[in-house]
C-alpha cells in the first residue's frame, strides 16, 4: 500500500488524468483489490480529479488515507452538473464506498404504496420505489413506524387489504366488510368512483393534509344529511371524529402553510445523525431519524448537503422550502435538481432569526439527542454483549472470548433441495456480509451429517486456498476477506452426529485447532469433542442467550434459502418444457404469479399482460396448463 498522507499519481494514473475532459461528470476512485472506495462528481472533471493527486497541503487526514489506498480511476460523463448529481447519488446507494458519507441501510427503509391504476386499489408496504406509476409514501426508517401508520390509516379508511386473488375469487364480503373496515368492492358494495375518492382523500392524509380532509369529509356529511341519507352522514361523522383526533396530536409548529422540511445533523466519529422535521401545512406530521457512516472528518454543512442528495434521490416527496442550520455545499445545484424533481420552485435556507430559526435549533437538539441515545445504547449492548462472550469462554474452556463465531445449518425436505448456511457473529453482533450459503451437491437422499461435512468442508476449502491465493500475490490477507478470515469459535445445529461430520471436514483441512461445538435444539445442550457429557449453559445466562441468537439466525438462512429453491425449482419443472419460455419470462411469471399454482389460477389476459409476454406465447401456457390440470396433474409446491 502507498504510504499515506502522499498523492502517488503513478504512470498510469498519469495518463488518465491528461485525458481526463474539462466536462461534468462522476468519478470513481478504485484500490488494488478493484473496490469502489470513493465516488464523487464534479463541475470539470479534469480539474476537481487533479486535485486529489497535487499537493497535499489542502486534503484533510481522511482525504489523504484515501487517496493513498487509490490504483485506478474511472470517469463518466454527465451533460450537465445535476445530471452528475443524480448519478453520485445512484452509485453511492449501489456500492456504499467506505470513503463516502453514506445512508446507513438506506435500502432497507419501507414505504406505502398505493397504485392508482388498480381499479380498487390497497395500500402496501413496499421496500423500494419503482418506476411502476404507483404513488409511494415514506421513505420510513423502522418498519414498526409504517406498520403504525398502516394500522392508523385503517382506522379511517376502509381500504380493501385482500389480496388480488381472493378479491377475484370471493363469493361474499369478509369480516372486514360488516365491521366497516372495507367497503367491499369485491360484491360491488361501492362504485369505483367513490372507492376511488376515498384513496384519494388516504394519500392526502399520508402526505400530512389533514385539513384539507377535514373540509372534504364536513362538506360531504352536510351534503348527505340535506339528502337525507343519514347513515352515510353517520359515516362520515365518524370518519371525520377520527381524522381530527389524529390531527390534533399534530402539532401546530408554524404559522407559514407552505410544506417544509427541517433538517439538522450531529455527529460522533464516524457516524451522524440527520433529523428530519416533516411540516405540512404548518403542521409537524412527522419526524425521522437517519444514521449517516463515513462521517470522520466532515463538517455539518458537508455531511447535510450529502444527506440531502440520498434522501431526496429516494424521497417520495419534495417540499416547497428546506430548512438547514448552515450553507451546504453546491446549494444552488441541489435547489436545481429538487426544483426539477417538485416541478416548482424549491428553495434551501438557512435562517437567520425567528420562527424557522426555532425550528432548525429545535431539529439539531433532536439530532444531539438521538446521537446520544445511540452512543448509551451501544455502550449497553457492547457491555452485554462482552459479558456474554466472557461467559461463553469459561463454560467452554476457551482461554479468551470468542471474536469471530460462524455457525452452520442444513435445510432440505426428506433430502431434497438441501442447502447449507453459514452466519458469522463479530463481537456478539451479526455481520450480515459475511453470510453465506450453499447449495449441497453431492449428497443425495436425507443425510443431514454428510449434508454438515460437505457444506463446512467447501467454506474452509475456499477460505484457504483464497489465502494461498493472496500470499502468492504477495498482499497477506485480503483487505476485505470473503471466505479467508478464520472464526475462533464454530458451532453446528445439531447434536454429535453433526459435530462428527463438521470436525472431520476440518482436520482434514488442517483446521482441528478451531474449537467447535454442536447445538442440540432439544435441551440447548452443547457437545465438544471428546466429551461424553454435554456443556450445559445457565438457563437465563446471557451466552446462552447468545448462542441461541446465532442458532435462530444461522436457521432462518438456511430455511428461507431452502424455501427459495425449491419454489423456483418447482416452478421451473412443469414451465421447462413450454417451448420458447425461457429463464427471464419464468421469472416474470414466478414474479407475478407467485407459484404453479397461483399461474393455473390466472386467467389467459393476465398471463398476456406479463411485461414481454408475446400473445402465441402466453396462449401455449396457457393451454398447456390446462391440460395437466384436465390430466389430473397435482401442484408441487
Amino acid at each position: 500500500m502507498p504510504e499515506a498522507g502522499r498523492p502517488h499519481p503513478d504512470e498510469a494514473i498519469e495518463a488518465k488524468l491528461a485525458r481526463l475532459p474539462a466536462k461534468p461528470g462522476v468519478y470513481l476512485f478504485r484500490d488494488k483489490d478493484g473496490q469502489i472506495i470513493y465516488i464523487g462528481k464534479a463541475r470539470s472533471l479534469r480539474h476537481r480529479v487533479r486535485q486529489y493527486f497535487q499537493s497535499s497541503r489542502n486534503l484533510n487526514p481522511r482525504t489523504l488515507t484515501m487517496v493513498a489506498q487509490v490504483s485506478d480511476f474511472e470517469f463518466v460523463r454527465t451533460d450537465s452538473e445535476v445530471e452528475a448529481l443524480i448519478l453520485e447519488s445512484n452509485l453511492i446507494k449501489e456500492h456504499h464506498p467506505y470513503f463516502n458519507v453514506r445512508l446507513k441501510d438506506d435500502k432497507h427503509y419501507p414505504y406505502l404504496r398505493v397504485d392508482l391504476n388498480e381499479p380498487f386499489p390497497r395500500v402496501t408496504i413496499a421496500r423500494s420505489m419503482k418506476r411502476d406509476g404507483a404513488l409511494y409514501f415514506g421513505p420510513y426508517t423502522h418498519s414498526d413506524a409504517v406498520r403504525d401508520t398502516l394500522r392508523m390509516v385503517r382506522r379511517v379508511f376502509p381500504f380493501r387489504i385482500c389480496s388480488d386473488h381472493k378479491f377475484r375469487t370471493v363469493t361474499r364480503p369478509c369480516l372486514d366488510y360488516h365491521v366497516r373496515r372495507c367497503l367491499g368492492p369485491c360484491r360491488d358494495m361501492v362504485s369505483g368512483r367513490d372507492y376511488k375518492a376515498m384513496i384519494k382523500e388516504l394519500c392526502l392524509f399520508l402526505e400530512g393534509r389533514t385539513q384539507d380532509i377535514t373540509e372534504r369529509l364536513k362538506r360531504r356529511m352536510e351534503e348527505a344529511a340535506e339528502a337525507l341519507d343519514f347513515e352515510r352522514a353517520a359515516e362520515l361523522r365518524d370518519q371525520l371524529k377520527a381524522v381530527e383526533q389524529i390531527g390534533e396530536k399534530q402539532k401546530i409548529i408554524s404559522t407559514g402553510m407552505e410544506d417544509q422540511d427541517v433538517v439538522a445533523s450531529s455527529r460522533h466519529g464516524d457516524e451522524a445523525s440527520v433529523q428530519v422535521f416533516q411540516i405540512r401545512g404548518g403542521r409537524l406530521v412527522g419526524r425521522e431519524s437517519f444514521i449517516l457512516s463515513g462521517a470522520e472528518d466532515q463538517t455539518g454543512p458537508d455531511i447535510i448537503g450529502a444527506f440531502l442528495k440520498q434522501f431526496y434521490a429516494q424521497a417520495s416527496f419534495i417540499p416547497q422550502a428546506v430548512l438547514v442550520p448552515e450553507p451546504v455545499p453546491e446549494a444552488e445545484l441541489i435547489e436545481e435538481w429538487l426544483s426539477a424533481r417538485r416541478g416548482e420552485k424549491v428553495r434551501l435556507s438557512q435562517p437567520k432569526r425567528g420562527e424557522k430559526k426555532g425550528l432548525v435549533e429545535l431539529a439539531a437538539e433532536n439530532a444531539r439527542v438521538s446521537m446520544q441515545e445511540r452512543l448509551a445504547e451501544r455502550a449497553r449492548e457492547q457491555e452485554q454483549t462482552g459479558d456474554a462472550l466472557c461467559e461463553l469462554a469459561r463454560g467452554l474452556g476457551l482461554e479468551v472470548p470468542p471474536k469471530r463465531i460462524e455457525c452452520f445449518d442444513i435445510s432440505n425436505f426428506q433430502g431434497a433441495e438441501a442447502v447449507g448456511s453459514m452466519v458469522v457473529f463479530e463481537d456478539g453482533r451479526p455481520k450480515k456480509e459475511d453470510y453465506r450459503r450453499f447449495k449441497v451437491r453431492t449428497v443425495e437422499g436425507p443425510n443431514d451429517f454428510a449434508m454438515m461435512a460437505e457444506v463446512v468442508g467447501r467454506r474452509y476449502r475456499r477460505g484457504l486456498r483464497e489465502r494461498e491465493e493472496a500470499a502468492a500475490a504477495g498482499a497477506g490477507e485480503f483487505a476485505r476477506p470473503k471466505f479467508a478470515a478464520m472464526p475462533d469459535l464454530i458451532i453446528v445445529d445439531g447434536g454429535k452426529g453433526q459435530l462428527s461430520a463438521a470436525r472431520e471436514a476440518l482436520e482434514g483441512l488442517g483446521l482441528g485447532g478451531i474449537p467447535t461445538y454442536g447445538l442440540a435444539k432439544e435441551n440447548e445442550w452443547l457437545f465438544g469433542v471428546g466429551r461424553s457429557d454435554p456443556i450445559i449453559l445457565p438457563r437465563g445466562s446471557e451466552a446462552l442467550f447468545l448462542v441461541q441468537r446465532i442458532r435462530d439466525e444461522a436457521h432462518r438462512f438456511a430455511v428461507g434459502y431452502h424455501r427459495v429453491v425449491r419454489k423456483k425449482r418447482t416452478f421451473k419443472s412443469v414451465l421447462d418444457e413450454i417451448p420458447g419460455l425461457g429463464p427471464r419470462r419464468r421469472t416474470l411469471l414466478l414474479r407475478r404469479f407467485g407459484s404453479v399454482a397461483g399461474l393455473r389460477r390466472a386467467s389467459l389476459e393476465e398471463i398476456k399482460s406479463v411485461e414481454g409476454m408475446p400473445a402465441p406465447l402466453a396462449e401455449t401456457i396457457y393451454a398447456r396448463l390446462r391440460a395437466e390440470e384436465g390430466g389430473g396433474v397435482q401442484d408441487e409446491r
